[in-house]
């Protein structure tokens, strides 16, 4: 039985008994009790009740508990009173194990219909195409892609969209490295990644040139006219070296499970007819205006709810990023008709075609991956002030509470710890951990997180299995490497900035994501060594340890989890709850005989206890994307 399920019958036995003791129908809650002692939930029900009606919450908790006892129940086996005034509930453990393991072995564990079936866009990555992705970066797509599985598990129509600034200041500096300060338009042969040398090299010293010679900044001015212009050879040049970059930064979300329904590119935007009108209407309807003074002279600007200026159209005449935002967030919604051409760009390594948008002709047939009642934006919260601009635009420019479909989820940046940077050789004197700056060159691309996650796990991996052969011991290495990165991008709450530590991310005990594949290795060693399901048990009434009701409480609260998770668009807590649960199922395991225990009958029903959390891990993992093995 669900949890949410005995929740909301103690809730109804407690308005009952309300009513018939003609107490006032009161706000209370039904929650758990500090320990099991108590029973499985209580309630601070008396304490409102006798707060209106002026009496002792402990007299009106005798009479509620009094009361419920004397109603048909079906799984609360007896209510008491506690300290000044709680109502604890206890439940038939028997009736309680029995309902709850043949709830998750007949039906999805945790699946519960948030969605209803409504269209959902989740857009992730947007990563500049100038460079590699590093670790912080990775947080944004593990993020994304964790979310888009579970709202899709939850039966929302999730499309993954990935915005692709092509027309920024950051591609034009790459392209002002190649074009004018003589850099070689590809690094030599097999010597490094394309992405990873537009970035560690390209970016970083035409930065630098910068720095030395301002004047040079004036290629970059030229660089983003020209790429307004789609006829221009600096455009087609920079679409070129865009798509390569691009490739190169596919492959390694591919490399962690990541995938994308279509990639939007700006520039796309800029060159519609649409972005023209969506222009003059702003300045029809006074949402931007010109300004003929001051440090924005020249440019068109919005002014936010609290006064201050955001320009949108530069005194050169170029659009900012946000311009284009506005227009893009209108089509996600569905606010504005589709401008966007599309073509298929390439099947993906999961085998699914990912889609872009084109100035070409296109295909007449392709899917639609706007008009969604839901758009959700993974963007770190240094961009909070402009997503908040973007909202407040779409409210003021097209209503209908246009604004409340619009969410930013935001979360705060990736450091490295001091070990961590150390290792890849950046001096970090007395910090305990350092910020990363992609125009200093001080970051860890991903693709190095994962060769050297890979290289650790793969040592590890050998050293527990050393009969291995090659091909298991690389698959299952680069399946720790995956568990890894991802659940240690995710474990956090995505406020708190997240200290990244390359060691602490492989341990196998505690809170990492190969914690939970060794769990799940463990538990389904033991069902395999059995050989079969048992069929045949119809009560659970051998299951009198704590340790395997504690484990069985918490598999019934899946549910639960899964639902709060999807509408509070929490991933962090999808982890937090898979290791909460693999930290039960280990404490059962290392205190309680399954394989050899003499009572058949127990046996079968710790038997039924190991399967059904297998089943619920199983669930949990996929929607992080992390793999199970038999072993690990």
């Amino acid at each position: 039985m669900p949890f949410k399920i005995l929740k909301g019958e103690v809730k109804s036995l407690i308005e009952k008994a309300l009513k018939e003791l003609g107490y006032p129908l009161v706000e209370f809650l039904v929650q758990e009790p500090p320990s099991l002692e108590y029973g499985e939930l209580s309630s601070n029900v008396a304490f409102e009740v006798g707060r209106k009606v002026k009496k002792d919450p402990i007299e009106v908790a005798l009479k509620i508990s009094s009361k419920i006892m004397e109603f048909e129940r079906k799984t609360v086996k007896h209510v008491s009173v506690a300290g000044p005034g709680y109502l604890n509930f206890s439940v038939d453990r028997i009736k309680y194990f029995g309902e709850t393991i043949n709830h998750l072995l007949k039906e999805k564990p945790g699946y519960v219909d948030v969605g209803k079936g409504i269209r959902v866009i989740v857009e992730h990555t947007s990563v500049n195409p100038n460079k590699a992705l590093h670790i912080g970066h990775l947080r944004n797509v593990v993020i994304g892609d964790i979310v888009h599985r579970l709202l899709k598990y939850t039966n929302h129509e999730v499309i993954v969209l990935n915005y692709i600034d092509d027309s920024g200041a950051q591609v034009a500096d790459i392209i002002v490295g190649f074009k004018f300060l003589g850099f070689p338009d590809k690094p030599h042969e097999g010597s490094i990644k394309f992405d990873q040398y537009c970035g560690d090299h390209v970016y970083v010293k035409v930065n630098q040139i910068y720095a030395q010679n301002p004047q040079t900044e004036n290629y970059r001015r030229i660089v983003l006219k020209e790429m307004e212009n789609p006829g221009s050879e600096i455009y087609k040049f920079a679409k070129d070296i865009i798509e390569k970059v691009l490739i190169e930064q596919l492959k390694t979300c591919s490399e962690i499970g990541a995938y994308y329904d279509c990639l939007n590119f700006e520039s796309h935007i800029m060159f519609s007819n649409t972005w023209k009108n969506i222009f003059e209407q702003l300045k029809e309807k006074k949402l931007i205006s010109y300004c003929s003074e001051g440090k924005n002279a020249g440019c068109w600007v919005y002014r936010d709810e609290s006064g201050q200026e955001k320009v949108i159209i530069r005194s050169d005449g170029t659009a900012t990023y946000i311009a284009k935002d506005i227009l893009y967030a209108a089509w996600k919604l569905g606010l504005v008709e589709d401008f966007f051409k599309y073509e298929k760009f390439i099947v993906q390594k999961n085998g699914k075609i990912l889609w872009r948008t084109t100035l070409s002709e296109g295909e007449k047939e392709h899917p639609t991956f706007n008009n969604a009642e839901v758009a959700i934006n993974v963007i770190d919260i240094r961009q909070a002030w402009l997503q908040n601009i973007i909202s407040e635009m779409l409210k003021k420019f097209v209503g209908r509470e246009s604004n409340k479909r619009y969410i930013h989820l935001g979360y705060e940046v990736v450091s490295l710890s001091k070990d961590t940077a150390k290792e890849i050789g950046i001096e970090v004197s007395d910090k305990e951990f350092v910020h990363m700056s992609g125009r200093s060159g001080m970051y860890i691309n991903a693709d190095t997180v994962l060769e050297k996650l890979f290289k650790l796990s793969y040592e590890e991996t050998k050293k527990r299995n050393p009969d291995a052969d090659e091909k298991w011991l690389n698959e299952v290495a680069h399946s720790i490497a995956v568990s890894a990165i991802r659940y240690s991008l995710i474990r956090q709450d995505l406020g708190k900035i997240l200290v990244f530590d390359l060691k602490d991310a492989l341990k196998l005990e505690g809170d990492t994501g190969p914690y939970l594949q060794y769990t799940y290795a463990r538990a389904y060693n033991i069902i395999e060594k059995y050989g079969r399901i048992p069929e045949n048990v119809k009560v659970f009434d051998k299951l009198n340890e704590e340790e395997e009701y504690v484990l069985l409480i918490e598999l019934s609260k899946i549910r639960e989890k899964v639902e709060e998770a999807a509408i509070k668009l929490q991933p962090n807590k999808i982890a937090e709850y898979a290791h909460k649960l693999c930290l039960y199922f280990n404490t059962f395991y290392e205190k309680h005989q399954v394989l050899h225990e003499k009572d058949e009958s127990k046996r079968e029903q710790r038997i039924l206890l190991v399967y059904s959390f297998t089943r619920a891990l199983k669930t949990l993992m996929d929607i992080l994307g992390i793999e199970t093995h038999k072993r690990i």
